[in-house]
Parts: C-alpha cells; sequence; structure tokens
C-alpha cells in the first residue's frame, strides 16, 4: 500500500483528494495538515468524512516527519508555498505533486511576472502533470506539477487542432466558466452566497493567471511561441467549469481532418470522452468525476472552429487529475480511486 499524506488537507481540493482516495484500493493516508486547524479531527470540520477517516489534522512544522513517512505527498496550498516546503524535503525518496502554481513554468520569470511571487528555488525540475499528453515522463517524475483547472479543459481542447497544424496559432480565443470552488475555501467578498447567486461576471480580464500556462503548453505541442485571449468568468454553481475556445482553420482543413485529430490523439485516453461533431458538453455531465467531454462545430461562414470543454475543476481539474499523476509515477492503474460515474443529480 502506498502511504499518503496531504498538506493543506482542509481545502476544497484538499478535502477531494481525501474523497476520491477513499475508494482507492493501494493507498492509505497517513498524514494531513491543517494550519487552522490542527489537533482537530476531519471527520469534525466535514463530517461527510465520518466512517472514513479519523485523523487528527498536523502542522505543517512536521513536514520532514511527514515526508519520512510517507510514499507520497500532495501539497494543496495556494502559490507560494510549495516551493518553500519542497526546498525542505528534496533531499527525501517521497514524491511530490503540487496542486499549486509553482513549479509549472519553465520559466520561473514568467511565474513572477504573473504570480507577482519571487519565486525562491529557480533550479528545481518538475514535470507538467497533464497525463494525458505528459505521460511518459510523469511516469519517472520525482516532482509533479498539477495541472490547473482553466488550463486542462482548454489545453486538451485545443492540443490536437494545434498538434496537426489545423488552425491560426494567432487566433486563439478561449471564453471559460468556473463554478465558485476555483476560488477556493478562503473567505472572500467575492465568493459570499449573495455577491456570486444570480450572478455572472468576467473576472481577471487580459491578466488571468493561467494564461501563460496555456500558451506554454500549447507553444511546446506547436513548436513555437504563441499568444492568445483567455477570459474566465464566475458561474453561480459550486463545482465545474466548461470552455469555449475559438480558433480561425487554415485554408484546406476540413471537417474529416479535424475528426481524425481528436480521434488519433484522444481514442484510446479513458478520462477523455469525445462527443464530436455538433455536441455541445455540460458540467452537470462530468460533475465529480474524472472526464473531460470534448464537442465542437465549424462556423462555415467566419471559418473558425468552435471547441467546447467540460470538466469538473476539483476532479480533473485539481484532485482527480493529481490522483491520476500518482497512480501514472507508481506504475498503477492509471484509473484507480478514479472511476465513479458523474454524479446524476
Amino acid at each position: 500500500m502506498l502511504k499518503v499524506s496531504i498538506i493543506g488537507a482542509t481545502g476544497y481540493t484538499g478535502v477531494e483528494l481525501l474523497r476520491l482516495l477513499a475508494n482507492h484500493s493501494d493507498t492509505t493516508v497517513s498524514h494531513i495538515t491543517s494550519e487552522s486547524q490542527t489537533g482537530n479531527c476531519i471527520a469534525d470540520i466535514y463530517p461527510q468524512l465520518r466512517k472514513k477517516y479519523d485523523l487528527q489534522l498536523s502542522s505543517l512544522n512536521d513536514v520532514e516527519k511527514i515526508c519520512s513517512e510517507s510514499d507520497v505527498v500532495f501539497i494543496a496550498l495556494p502559490h507560494g508555498h510549495a516551493m518553500k516546503i519542497y526546498k525542505q524535503v528534496q533531499h527525501t525518496k517521497t514524491k511530490i505533486i503540487d496542486l499549486g502554481a509553482d513549479y509549472r513554468f519553465k520559466d520561473p520569470a514568467v511565474y513572477e511576472q504573473w504570480y507577482k511571487v519571487e519565486h525562491t528555488d529557480k533550479n528545481t525540475e518538475a514535470v507538467y502533470g497533464l497525463a494525458e499528453l505528459y505521460r511518459s515522463q510523469i511516469k519517472t517524475a520525482k516532482l509533479v506539477a498539477n495541472a490547473g483547472c482553466y488550463t486542462t479543459a482548454s489545453i486538451l481542447a485545443l492540443a490536437p487542432l494545434v498538434k496537426n497544424k489545423l488552425v491560426d496559432l494567432q487566433s486563439i480565443i478561449i471564453d471559460a466558466k468556473s463554478g465558485t470552488t476555483g476560488a477556493g475555501r478562503a473567505l472572500k467578498l467575492g465568493s459570499l452566497f449573495c455577491e456570486v447567486n444570480e450572478n455572472f461576471n468576467a473576472y481577471g480580464v487580459t491578466s488571468h493567471r493561467h494564461t501563460p500556462e496555456i500558451e506554454q503548453a500549447l507553444g511546446e505541442i506547436a513548436g513555437q511561441n504563441l499568444v492568445l485571449n483567455f477570459t474566465p468568468h464566475l458561474l453561480p454553481v459550486n463545482r465545474g467549469i466548461l470552455a469555449t475556445c475559438y480558433v480561425n482553420l487554415l485554408p484546406g482543413v476540413t471537417e474529416t481532418l479535424i475528426e481524425q485529430a481528436y480521434t488519433e490523439m484522444y481514442n484510446n485516453e479513458y478520462f477523455i470522452r469525445l462527443l464530436g461533431k455538433g455536441m455541445c458538453p455540460t458540467i452537470k455531465q462530468v460533475q465529480s468525476s474524472n472526464f473531460v467531454d470534448l464537442g465542437w462545430q465549424i462556423d462555415k461562414r467566419t471559418n473558425r472552429i468552435i471547441v467546447m470543454s467540460a470538466i469538473d475543476n476539483l476532479v480533473k481539474g485539481a484532485a482527480g487529475q493529481a490522483i491520476q499523476n500518482m497512480n501514472i509515477m507508481f506504475g498503477l492503474d492509471e484509473k484507480t480511486g478514479l472511476m465513479l460515474a458523474p454524479a446524476v443529480l
């Protein structure tokens, strides 16, 4: 059995890791931490976990002990924390999966520019944790930087088109919407019920931190730098992301070529469900699951393709993807612990 620990277990992604790991046949949870709830039992904070976990929350002060007693540690904290933790424990054999942004960028200067935080571990390299695209590198990684939620939905939607050179790379526009759990569990004015309920708004226009992450991944696939427009919106729902991606087709590109591109890239990917031409995915159909639903349509009037991608931001966009990466790192069946069907209601 793999000994697993979670740093930051009381946030939404941390507790989602616990929910999913409760169904994992090859893991046992050794340690969980929370600085605000140290000493308390996780089931007292989240009664949903009663009879699943009776673990007490410890402090980050014990991080070296935690790592020494774990095969893998998930860091489910906001950006700026993982690089401090990893510097303390990188000498151990423990594998680390960071669900934050600290190690997602090849160039630390890009991280500093967009996150406004100094990167204090510039020489450490991580593997980008988007399993469908970086599986071979993840297999041998010690440190995995879990892909972001918006980025997962957007990159997977566009990767086949970019890889097969079917679109104008300088014409990409991504319009994405997320449930409120994407903002985390910390108290914020914009996340209050009366602010979110019966409301819908864009935010981070031209400045959202997932923009360079999407550009980096798609640029690697294309073999050249690219710049795109990404605009996120806040939905008055708990969970889910719907990304609608617009991009101009190159001359001569047909529906058959597009269908082939998606089929060849994803036909053997269990967690990607190709809905195909004319189909519109919904966040309800992927809720609480690790699935990615993809559909597309061509606007012949503008010669533009519209690709739609739906994921659960807490599962494929965070905890589920992290567990998928863990399974790959330890040679387990990739689907282990992630076979729950989407919630119907």
